[in-house]
């Protein structure tokens, strides 16, 4: 059985993106991300809403000869792990290891859950909502970076609660830093 984990790279006010869009800010140097190719190394599969599978596929086409090892590292990990996209628009797949589910069915999921040898990870707020509402997630990774944006897309939805259990944090030398914590007791959402 493989655990579902939420993973994000947020500004310290909740942000994955700012208000234009951006999220460059958000960029791991290469001790965050040797840490993250850790934590992905443990992911078979992957869930992503069509956006957010749009930002990563860039990791399938990514020209990796002159790329530093630790994006290498993730570009190999990312392409050996499956991939299930949630889209209603989206044709067939452009990469191998990847298929599309047009609706998000939580006993699909669940039933992905108990028959995983690895973890499983969902990408993305929007999806990421929709898997916290229905009590998939497992564990929330949280990287914060150092910066404040001030508005944008949030990492969690506005109208969920669930304690924490705090089971792995870090600090890197670049400011960001690392909260690994498993969903405990959902408090129950309005």
């Amino acid at each position: 059985m493989g655990s579902l984990i939420y993973s994000a790279i947020t500004s310290l006010d909740g942000y994955v993106a700012d208000e234009q869009g951006n999220f460059d800010w958000g960029e791991p140097d290469e001790e965050v991300h040797s840490f993250i190719n850790a934590l992905e190394r443990e992911v078979g599969t992957h869930l992503y809403g069509r956006r957010m599978y749009e930002v990563m596929v860039a990791w399938e086409t990514l020209n990796l000869k002159d790329q530093p090892p630790h994006m290498k590292e993730f570009a190999q990990i990312w392409r050996s792990a499956d991939k299930v996209v949630y889209s209603k628009t989206l044709g067939s797949p452009p990469i191998s290891r990847t298929r599309i589910e047009r609706d998000f069915v939580p006993e699909a999921i669940r039933r992905m859950k108990a028959e995983a040898k690895h973890d499983l990870s969902v990408g993305g707020p929007e999806l990421a909502a929709h898997a916290l509402e229905a009590d998939l997630v497992d564990e929330c990774n949280l990287f914060l970076a150092p910066v404040v944006v001030g508005g944008g897309k949030q990492w969690l939805p506005t109208e969920i609660k669930f304690d924490l259990e705090l089971r792995d944090e870090r600090r890197f030398s670049s400011g960001f830093v690392y909260l690994g914590y498993r969903i405990r007791d959902r408090a129950g959402a309005p």
